[in-house]
């Protein structure tokens, strides 16, 4: 894995009568492909029945009309776009995740990531639980059929529900006659809201999946609140809301979300811009132009651009056909992968002195093909700028960032990474001043763990993405120790 992988993206709908939700909730999960391309999914519920579709593939291809169709109409729909970090890339662990139990059904889509789901897991197959998936969201899901057959409501199951999890949930639920917002006590990954001009709510990863259902952004729910929609309206359950304690992931504003998305009041696109301001206070040098890879790059790019005085530019075109992530058979064809990807605009580039700005680096064998790229099409240097601080630590709440001793900023100073990837220098963003891209609620603060090692929160032992397609020993003991 050369790249940071997206989030998942999880969308949820309540009306006050049956309508089209599947049009709505597709056209909301559309917005949020980003946030995952391996596999998609949507639950309907009209009147108490649920029905559900969901398979490996982009949600154009998932969702044809006669997919669509046959879901129906309803008053309630959950959906969900998944890149998976625990799990593997399977129909199975596609969502949303749906439960029948004695008191009725439940619909569930996640967004995140359990540090403590191997330890939860092996707990309730100890007591018979009966895995089908290999993601931790079954976990969840679990956890809360297990408390709702216990009480009397399900947001009351989901109240008592949350002490048990530890990590990145932003979770929509939905029952035979209610839809659930839950968003974790750290806040990790986003969760907004808003409503339509005929009295509809939407709930969603990013605003921008509000804006393509014509919903009207109202706010983000904070850290720990459950949000509970049914037919008398809105009830916000704030029993695990505590002040101090939400530690936003800063990644969702460097790369995940997109630009025209805001997030706790902070809008991406100008935090982006402000990175690449800050960089190009940070490191500045003579060139002839600026450049962005698309996409994430681009906004860092034009900020970068503005404050140094140098003119922007598109140096390089992206293949917007390619469809879900480009897997190639042979190692030969993976290596060349990223021209199918991108290509450089050679007249934009050749005989200049280029800035390069990207996101990320993990491996640097990416970096390297696209320095190699500018080369080819004759740029006399190459010097690259990243909006993120160096990857050190893999991440333990839902980004996909590889383990440490493939992370190339582990073993290599800047000066080094520039000769291994053929650039003329290279300058990463100063973690010190990654809060000053944003603009948080009082009493939130910046998760940058995978850039300084501090969890947040306590993280059990982690044994990786697929964990759950094997039999884990060392794990087992660990749950029976706790």
């Amino acid at each position: 894995m050369d790249e940071i992988h997206e989030e998942c993206g999880v969308f949820g709908m309540f009306c006050n009568h049956t309508q089209d939700v599947v049009s709505q909730t597709y056209y909301g999960l559309y917005a949020l492909q980003h946030r995952g391309q391996e596999c998609c999914g949507i639950a309907v519920n009209d009147d108490g029945y649920l029905q559900c579709y969901k398979q490996v593939g982009l949600v154009s291809e998932v969702f044809t009309p006669s997919a669509c169709q046959a879901l129906g109409k309803g008053n309630m729909a959950v959906g969900h776009v998944r890149y998976g970090t625990t799990g593997a890339n399977d129909p199975r662990n596609a969502q949303p995740i749906v439960v029948n139990h004695k008191k009725g059904k439940m619909a569930l889509v996640h967004n995140g990531n359990l540090s403590n789901a191997a330890v939860l897991r092996s707990k309730l197959e100890s007591k018979g639980a009966i895995f089908h998936t290999t993601s931790d969201s079954e976990a969840i899901a679990y956890l809360i059929t297990k408390e709702r057959l216990q009480c009397e409501s399900i947001e009351t199951a989901v109240e008592r529900t949350i002490p048990h999890l530890r990590g990145a949930y932003s979770l929509i639920i939905m029952s035979p006659t209610k839809l659930i917002a839950v968003r974790d006590p750290n806040a990790f990954r986003p969760l907004c809201y808003g409503k339509t001009e005929d009295g509809s709510y939407v709930v969603a990863s990013e605003s921008c999946a509000l804006d393509a259902v014509g919903a009207t952004f109202i706010r983000d729910l904070d850290a720990g609140e459950i949000l509970v929609f049914d037919k008398h309206g809105i009830r916000s359950l704030r029993t695990h809301c505590k002040k101090g304690k939400a530690t936003s992931c800063i990644f969702e504003y460097i790369y995940f979300a997109r630009p025209d998305s805001c997030i706790d009041g902070t809008w991406v696109h100008e935090a982006r811009k402000r990175a690449g301001r800050i960089l190009a206070q940070t490191y500045p040098v003579e060139a002839d132009v600026v450049i962005g890879v698309p996409d994430s790059g681009l906004d860092a790019a034009i900020g970068y651009a503005e404050y140094a005085g140098i003119p922007f530019d598109t140096g390089f075109v992206k293949n917007k056909y390619i469809g879900r992530t480009f897997i190639a058979p042979s190692d030969a064809q993976r290596r060349n992968g990223v021209r199918i990807k991108l290509n450089a605009v050679k007249s934009v580039v050749n005989g200049k002195r280029v800035v390069l700005i990207d996101d990320s680096i993990v491996r640097g064998t990416t970096s390297r093909r696209i320095v190699k790229m500018l080369r080819d099409a004759g740029a006399k240097e190459v010097h690259l700028r990243v909006s993120a601080p160096p990857f050190l630590y893999p991440c333990h709440f839902g980004t996909d960032i590889d383990s440490k001793e493939n992370l190339i900023a582990c073993g290599h100073t800047s000066l080094e990474i520039a000769n291994i990837i053929g650039a003329d220098s290279v300058g990463f963003f100063p973690i010190k001043k990654l809060e000053s891209i944003v603009s948080l609620p009082e009493g939130f603060r910046l998760c940058k763990a995978c850039f300084n090692g501090k969890n947040p929160i306590r993280v059990s032992k982690d044994v990786g993405k697929n964990k759950f397609e094997q039999k884990i020993g060392a794990v087992r003991s660990e749950a029976e120790g706790n």
